[in-house]
């Protein structure tokens, strides 16, 4: 697989292959500007700096097809069949294990499974995973793969403080790496302050600043430790329903989200930098977008985007909730919600029903609805994210 994308890259000539492990910038053409009278370059005619980094990506994604490129846009749930199959077929950006992926399995049966999904992968993959802690646990429920399930951040906080967090944070990572997992969607960074809330036991439980400093130390010991952070439910989920049954109406001023909801957000991408995610909930919110879940809003994407570049991370990678769910299937009457989920402004798409949704977006390039240039975007952050991991 290293070698494949090294040598994407050097078909592009932007790089040469070092002693078959590494890349370094090509120097077989001599630079024009060179005057071998003076043995000086140019001042005037000096190309401006490369960045290695960038030009990496750059090629691969020159390299990619469109079937590739819209591929790596899915962040797909393991399928009950033919899951290794589907990664080459799709040409998929990651999986997502759920309950059902991690239940009864052995330490030694995840890992042959994830290996076999990286096996199959052009492009290596996000393998991702919902270990909140409390009652979301998708690996420590199985005893199999930790004798205890992992405490709710309220639960840990309680007995410890912030040190419990951040030490827990720290065990998690060192188990889900050990598997084979490079994403934790987490943190929750909701404010929920109210026991009736749906999202409640799963936030942090505290009121802004507190959650604010929650979230900043988890994403800074999930970067410490290499591990992908996935800052949820943006704008901010509070005391809403359960957008996996129905629409969620928020009616709440935009100055309530300014002043509370959206400060763990900006502590998330600042304690997270390049390892970290956004993830934007399927809630209506009135004082953005009152037509639209949240999801499938250009207008609360403009936001985030945004506040994104005030904190310094204008390519951060932003993601929907599952597209399955039942607060956005009524608003695409073909069944093309990935598309309007592009359209809004994401570049990774959580989706269970990808084999459906993949073909729709090629049949939108096709038929002039989607720009191929909005996928290169997407595209684009999906790789630098994948390449600030180090699977790239």
């Amino acid at each position: 697989m290293k070698r494949l994308l090294c040598s994407l890259l050097a078909a592009a000539n932007l790089f040469t292959l070092t002693a078959c492990g590494g890349l370094s910038s090509s120097t077989s053409d001599p630079d024009p500007a060179y005057s071998a009278g003076s043995g000086s370059v140019s001042e005037e005619s000096t190309p401006p700096p490369v960045d290695e980094k960038e030009a990496r990506i750059d090629a691969l994604l020159a390299q990619m097809t469109l079937e590739e490129k819209v591929g790596q846009l899915f962040f797909a749930r393991v399928p009950q069949t033919d899951a290794a199959a589907d990664v080459a077929k799709y040409h998929l950006g990651g999986y997502i294990l759920f309950g059902r992926d991690t239940k009864d399995k052995t330490a030694n049966d995840l890992i042959q499974a994830i290996n076999s999904y990286q096996e199959a992968a052009k492009i290596p993959l996000f393998i991702g995973v919902d270990e909140e802690g409390g009652s979301v646990v998708r690996i420590s429920s199985n005893p199999h793969l930790r004798a205890k399930k992992f405490a709710s951040p309220q639960q840990l906080y309680a007995s410890g403080g912030m040190e419990a967090v951040v030490r827990d944070t720290h065990e998690k990572d060192v188990l889900l790496k050990a598997l084979g997992f490079n994403v934790n969607l987490a943190p929750v960074a909701d404010v929920s302050t109210g026991r009736s809330d749906f999202i409640y036991d799963r936030s942090f439980g505290q009121d802004a600043l507190k959650t604010r400093d929650y979230v900043s130390a988890v994403t800074q010991a999930m970067t410490s430790d290499g591990m992908g952070s996935v800052l949820k439910h943006f704008p901010g989920y509070g005391n809403n329903r359960d957008t996996h049954t129905g629409i969620a109406v928020d009616e709440r001023p935009l100055e309530t989200f300014e002043r509370a909801d959206f400060q763990p957000f900006t502590a998330g991408l600042q304690g997270g930098g390049a390892l970290s995610a956004v993830l934007v909930s399927h809630n209506i919110v009135k004082s953005m977008d009152p037509d639209l879940p949240a999801s499938l809003s250009p207008a609360v994407h403009e936001t985030l985007r945004n506040l994104m570049a005030e904190a310094g991370f204008k390519n951060t990678v932003v993601m929907t909730d599952d597209l399955v769910m039942d607060a956005v299937k009524a608003y695409a009457e073909d069944g093309s919600v990935a598309v309007l989920a592009l359209q809004a402004g994401n570049d990774l798409l959580i989706a269970t029903d990808y084999r459906a949704q993949i073909p729709q977006i090629l049949a939108a390039v096709a038929d002039g609805t989607l720009d191929e240039s909005l996928l290169d975007v997407a595209c684009t952050r999906v790789l630098q994210w994948k390449q600030a991991l180090g699977l790239i």
